[in-house]
């Protein structure tokens, strides 16, 4: 296996920088869209186009931070597209950004020969506010789409939460259900994003009890380390 590219400093003390307006930025871009699907109709027109206008500032902010961070990486477009499908994902659908608690759970997993139990629980409680912020926004679109459709089955916002719930939770109770092409596109999405928050949080789970095990197995054993690959 490859060694990865390690980051620029340049690129490190940008990311560092941006982590805060590019969570501000997701907030905004994620309120002006709800307001847009759910206050359709209830507003002035003025009022959606702010909306509108926040929404697609927002999406301006994403795609500027992707830009500034492919210059400073000194890769070619294709290398540092590859090294970072998700975020360039990401930048082409917003509502995803969610899903970005995958790179945390990718760098407690890189530092598993000293894992901390604050480490493994900020995974779990990301993947939860990932879920919930994910499930929302996929709600959203889902709404967006179906309530107007012939044959909907989701007619309300709140059979579109109903129905996020049930999908990302992998329950799938069938009482609602997409029938949009777009829609259904989006319940794929929906699934596969469940199945791996799952797996985050019962992978960290288990590797902090597996920790926790074997701090008792060494003290049993007078202090004296494991044999196999985790030794050091």
């Amino acid at each position: 296996m490859s060694a990865r590219t390690p980051k620029t400093p340049e690129q490190e003390r940008w990311e560092r920088r941006m982590e805060g307006p590019l969570a501000a930025a997701s907030l905004v871009f994620l309120a002006g869209y709800a307001i847009r699907v759910l206050a359709h109709g209830r507003l002035s027109q003025g009022w959606l186009d702010l909306c509108l206008a926040l929404v697609y500032g927002s999406w301006a902010v994403f795609a500027v931070d992707y830009a500034v961070r492919l210059r400073l990486s000194r890769l070619g477009l294709p290398r540092f597209v590859r090294r970072n499908l998700l975020d360039a994902v990401v930048v082409v659908l917003p509502l995803l950004r969610p899903l970005q608690v995958v790179t945390i759970y990718d760098r407690v997993q890189r530092r598993h020969d000293k894992p901390r139990l604050t480490l493994y629980a900020r995974v779990m409680a990301y993947a939860g506010l990932t879920a919930a912020l994910l499930g929302f926004a996929g709600a959203l679109s889902v709404y967006h789409v179906e309530h107007g459709a012939p044959g909907a089955t989701i007619r309300t916002f709140g059979d579109s939460v109903w129905w996020t719930c049930a999908t990302l939770a992998t329950v799938g109770y069938g009482d609602v259900a997409p029938v949009t092409p777009l829609g259904r596109l989006v319940a794929v999405g929906l699934m596969a994003c469940g199945l791996a928050l799952l797996g985050a949080v019962t992978g960290s789970f288990s590797s902090w009890l597996i920790q926790v095990f074997t701090r008792e197995d060494e003290r049993g054993d007078g202090g004296r380390p494991p044999d196999g690959p985790g030794a050091s």
